[in-house]
């Protein structure tokens, strides 16, 4: 069976393509050894689960793996002591009788499960989740700390999904129990380590129904060791993966450059970047402008792959636009990032700016938060400016009139563009009583790109240049890069550090022509377009 890109459910090395993990499991493997209890608390589609398939395979020889999904538990489990004991033992026992055999599709045993079903504990336990008559949680640990004492090897327990079990007392009463054993470890057997993985901390477990309510944070599970290994992966892991799939398909790609192209747009984001790779192998090669993987599996395939995904719908981005719903405190923060290009300091205590960094649509920089991925902050551009509001604007109607004026010979025109803008700028804007903020301006010329590269370019905003005084927007439009600078006008000199500094950057992006977009607010201002020799270069400069 040929292996294809995964982006649902867990990963296998022998159906799918896959990063190399070995690494972090080893580092994981240090932590078990350490008798470690601790959360993997990653963002939704962050690999936690594959993760954990390849750990307990990483582990068996030297550990008796547990290994539970809280998803297989009902709400009608967690509604007492007595209810839960049941339901963990049996899904306990169920673990325990299929474990490593099932995965190798054996009917027997592996030695160290047969001798682990025979101890009396386990035989304790099995009947009383048959007859669902254990009492409670005390009972529960008794037979737990009974057959891991009786065991031929250490355990290790995993619970996948452990958010499945949030805002429930009882499960904060066996995080208590897990940790009453944990500290009196030397003198009563329990687990060699205890692992749970899921999206939020569970230290914060409680935000996670109720953001608006007061939230409980002072879990039991303050024993819970640092969990500082990185899941996100490298450009090189991601050319480690696109290596696999080359020597099977024979492309031509230059591993490295398309590796370092969907870093720069998924900064390693699991998901996304086995999309981008699924996206170029099932939808792209074959498709219109691109016949075969030859010519897919190339940076203007991989722009069309991205375009793809921005423009697609999924649960990922679903919970992203949900929570700008559910913390508006949130959404207001993210706007002035992206269009004003504030630093928001990140502070710990601030709950929704901790939950939007643990969901991982927010990361730390420097102290500051900043916009997780390229993708994510082009899907909140999107976000931003396709409200009814936004759409029903005259920048917006003005631009959407007549797309067909901006392309020439499929090419577009971005000097067009920018005379049309001015035209259009003056014309709506013009007899304004008060200037508007910078931010606006920047968001109204963004408003009128939009609908002209809709459905056949991209743009981003290149992240060094988002600030107070300067915004810098990459355009891609069927294999041509435009990049046009925003600013607000601040005197002759200034303009020319600007025109020098975007001259600079064309260097980077290997182009020979570049565009400005200035907003000035100055009586004797000289609306139009222009264009400014810079050496070998030409700036086409944009004033209104």
């Amino acid at each position: 069976m040929a292996k294809i890109f995964n982006v649902t459910g867990a990963c296998d090395p022998q159906l799918h393509y896959m990063v190399d993990i070995r690494k972090r499991l080893e580092e994981i493997r240090a932590l078990v050894d350490a008798g470690a209890y601790f959360t993997i608390n990653r963002a939704r589609q962050y690999g936690k689960t594959t993760t954990l398939n390849a750990l307990s395979d990483f582990l068996k020889n030297d550990y008796i793996v547990i290994s539970l999904d809280f998803q297989l538990l009902s709400s009608n489990d967690f509604e007492n002591e007595t209810a839960f004991a049941n339901a963990f033992a049996a899904i306990f026992v169920s673990a325990v009788r299929t474990g490593a055999a099932a995965k190798a599709g054996a009917a027997v045993k592996t030695g160290a499960e047969m001798k682990l079903q025979e101890t009396d504990a386990f035989t304790v336990l099995e009947a009383a989740a048959d007859a669902e008559n254990i009492s409670g949680l005390r009972k529960l640990f008794v037979c737990l700390s009974q057959i891991c004492a009786a065991a031929s090897k250490p355990l290790v327990l995993m619970i996948d999904e452990v958010d499945s079990a949030a805002n429930n007392q009882v499960f904060l009463d066996f995080l208590a129990q897990l940790r009453a054993y944990y500290l009196t470890r030397k003198r009563t057997p329990t687990f060699q380590s205890v692992i749970l993985a899921g999206v939020y901390d569970v230290k914060n477990i409680q935000m996670k129904i109720r953001p608006d309510a007061e939230h409980k944070v002072n879990s039991p599970w303050n024993i819970a060791a640092d969990f500082d290994v990185v899941m996100s992966f490298s450009a090189a892991d991601i050319a480690g993966m696109l290596e696999q799939y080359e020597n099977d398909h024979h492309t031509g790609m230059d591993v490295e450059e398309m590796a370092e192209f969907i870093y720069d747009y998924t900064c390693g984001y699991p998901y996304l970047v086995s999309r981008i790779c699924k996206l170029l192998d099932e939808k792209i090669a074959g498709s219109g402008h691109f016949p075969d993987e030859t010519s897919a599996w190339t940076r203007d395939g991989a722009l069309e792959a991205v375009k793809l995904l921005i423009s697609e719908k999924n649960t990922l981005f679903d919970s992203l636009t949900g929570k700008l719903y559910d913390y508006p405190v949130l959404r207001n923060v993210l706007y002035r990032i992206l269009f004003a290009g504030e630093k928001v300091v990140y502070n710990p205590d601030e709950q929704w700016l901790d939950m939007a960094v643990m969901l991982g649509f927010l990361k730390i920089v420097d102290g500051n938060v900043a916009i997780a991925n390229r993708i994510f902050e082009v899907r909140l551009y999107n976000y931003f400016l396709t409200t009814n509001e936004s759409q029903n604007s005259e920048i917006f109607k003005a631009a959407a009139r007549n797309k067909t004026q901006y392309i020439r010979n499929g090419h577009l025109d971005m000097e067009t563009v920018l005379a049309k803008y001015v035209e259009h700028f003056d014309s709506i804007y013009g007899d304004a009583a008060e200037p508007f903020s910078e931010e606006e301006g920047r968001r109204r010329f963004l408003l009128y790109l939009r609908p002209i590269i809709n459905g056949t370019g991209n743009y981003y905003i290149e992240a060094e240049t988002r600030n107070a005084r300067r915004m810098d927007i990459v355009v891609d439009y069927l294999g041509e890069q435009f990049i046009i600078e925003l600013k607000i006008w601040r005197g002759n000199a200034y303009n020319e550090r600007g025109e020098k500094q975007l001259a600079d950057y064309l260097d980077y992006f290997h182009l020979k022509k570049g565009y400005m977009l200035s907003y000035n607010f100055g009586r004797n201002k000289e609306i139009g377009v222009k264009k400014i020799p810079v050496g070998d270069r030409v700036l086409v400069e944009a004033v209104v």
